[in-house]
């Protein structure tokens, strides 16, 4: 690999072989070494942070309705199976309240969760009232968690509430963006790997880097030459296994 370090991370969990952002997810990424997890989080109508991506329930629970209009317990009794990819294989999994998915913090001192604020709660709540909520679920592990979001003025908020690391997942790999970072100086920069310059080395600044849509060894590789600290991928198992065998190959 290239000779400096970079890390896996589980976006959504083991999301190509189990539901994504659920608790099996999770538990399998774990299991397969994975120390950097990646969530995505809405608000219930009683103001309860869920883990989901969509706020609407179609792709991955196949039912009508927006987790924006239900109750944390009527969400949380919602099949989350993925019934088209699995079938009958995950029957039963639910859609995660976040603190169920804090409990995998208990006596793992090691993981970190990367909690996605998704922009559609933010539009439906107001910035106030989601981050106070999902700030006061994070605070009892706040220090193993970083809150991150494509809206730029939510991170910079959830900072000054509450002192936590941030990261931004930017719109776009350009010079105005670069300019916002530097401003801004978040933890960690996201950016899907489509949307770097095809060649060159990656910004260097207070951030780490996260690249999002990896899945091979071969890109792991030249993005880590490029400068990225993290890939981020559903794809756990092979992209694990992959780097574990190159690194152990390259000596």
């Amino acid at each position: 690999m290239a000779a400096r370090i970079i890390h896996l991370m589980a976006h959504r969990g083991n999301a190509s072989e189990c539901p994504e952002n659920t608790l099996p997810a999770l538990r399998s990424a774990l299991e397969l070494g994975a120390r950097f997890l990646g969530i995505d989080v809405q608000l219930s109508a009683d103001g309860v942070p869920v883990v989901i991506r969509d706020h609407t329930l179609t792709r991955t629970a196949g039912v009508n309705g927006s987790v924006f209009d239900m109750r944390a317990a009527e969400i949380a009794a919602i099949e989350a199976a993925e019934r088209p990819r699995f079938g009958e294989r995950y029957a039963g999994t639910h859609v995660p309240l976040l603190g169920e998915v804090l409990a995998f913090l208990e006596d793992r001192p090691e993981v970190t969760f990367f909690v996605e604020l998704q922009r559609a709660a933010l539009t439906r709540f107001g910035h106030e009232q989601v981050l106070q909520q999902l700030l006061g679920v994070l605070q009892p592990r706040l220090s193993q968690c970083v809150l991150v979001s494509r809206d730029l003025p939510a991170i910079y908020r959830a900072r000054q509430m509450s002192g936590c690391r941030i990261g931004w997942s930017i719109p776009a790999c350009d010079g105005h963006t670069q300019l916002k970072s530097e401003a801004l100086q978040p933890d960690f920069l996201f950016c899907d790997r489509t949307r770097l310059p095809e060649h060159g080395a990656l910004a260097r600044g207070t951030w780490r880097w996260v690249v999002s849509r990896v899945s091979t060894i071969e890109s792991a590789i030249a993005l880590g030459a490029r400068g990225a600290d993290f890939v981020a991928t559903g794809a756990v198992r092979a992209l694990s296994e992959a780097m574990r065998a190159h690194a152990a190959a390259a000596g």
